[in-house]
């Protein structure tokens, strides 16, 4: 793997499984020098000697922690150049008449205010960079565009970070920041949960083509496909993508063959 991320310090919530874990190998295997969030020490621990990444234990919804982890940052690297806002969940939720209060007030605290919390604090160590430089990544989800009925907080919240996205994005350039803010828009990934979900029912096979069935390309996306987007768009190689949308999802969501 290249060393095109080297001398750049990333930060990755939501670090300690899946995408995020993918992304902290990715990143640190390019060169960066990465500090992931999360609760799940243990994983965590395991991680940080795999990668040589360090972790903090923290909240995205947390907003006094951050203060702390930003000093953490900047005490230790003197920088940010990389923000990938991966943290995220959908327990607890529901359809539109099913969910509870506070299903939908947790999804959001996490999906929606923690992101916001992530690109706000992530902008404001940018800014101490020499040329005001960085690059921040939000983890949506094709469900911004094709929703889901059983997980509408979900499904809300994911496409409301793509308008926050946007938003960042425009400030960050009209303020005259080198501060660049995409989303990607991942479909389904072959991540532990989603295998031990397909292990887990009765016909593990049918689900698994199910599962594959959503896509025209009849497969679920790798975890290291999905890195791949976020360690291109944190690299300088993207240096005029900003605002954007990254679909990644074998083309879900693109349309339909007609009859």
């Amino acid at each position: 793997m290249g060393e095109r991320l080297s001398g750049k310090v990333a930060l990755i919530t939501g670090g300690t499984s899946g995408i995020g874990a993918a992304a902290v190998r990715r990143l640190t295997g390019e060169g960066a020098k990465v500090v992931f969030t999360g609760s799940r020490e243990e994983a965590a621990r395991s991680l940080c000697e795999e990668t040589g990444a360090t972790f903090v234990s923290h909240r995205v919804q947390d907003a006094d922690g951050w203060t702390e982890l930003s000093r953490h940052i900047m005490d230790t690297h003197g920088r940010l150049d990389i923000a990938f806002a991966n943290a995220g969940t959908e327990k607890n939720d529901g359809s539109i008449e099913d969910v509870s209060l506070e299903g939908w007030n947790s999804i959001l605290a996490i999906n929606q205010t923690g992101v916001m919390l992530t690109v706000q604090n992530a902008i404001r160590m940018m800014k101490q960079n020499e040329g005001q430089t960085g690059s921040i990544i939000i983890n949506s989800s094709m469900n911004a565009n094709a929703a889901m009925g059983n997980f509408v907080s979900y499904s809300v919240t994911k496409s409301a970070v793509c308008a926050l996205a946007k938003s960042a994005a425009i400030h960050c350039g009209k303020s005259g920041y080198k501060i660049r803010v995409n989303a990607i828009l991942p479909g389904v990934v072959e991540t532990d949960i989603i295998a031990g979900i397909i292990n887990s029912q009765p016909d593990p096979d049918a689900t698994r083509a199910a599962y594959e069935g959503m896509s025209p390309m009849n497969r679920l996306a790798s975890l290291e496909e999905i890195s791949g987007l976020v360690a291109y768009l944190a690299s300088d190689e993207a240096a005029f993508i900003s605002g954007g949308e990254y679909v990644i999802d074998g083309a879900t969501t693109a349309g339909m063959m007609g009859v």
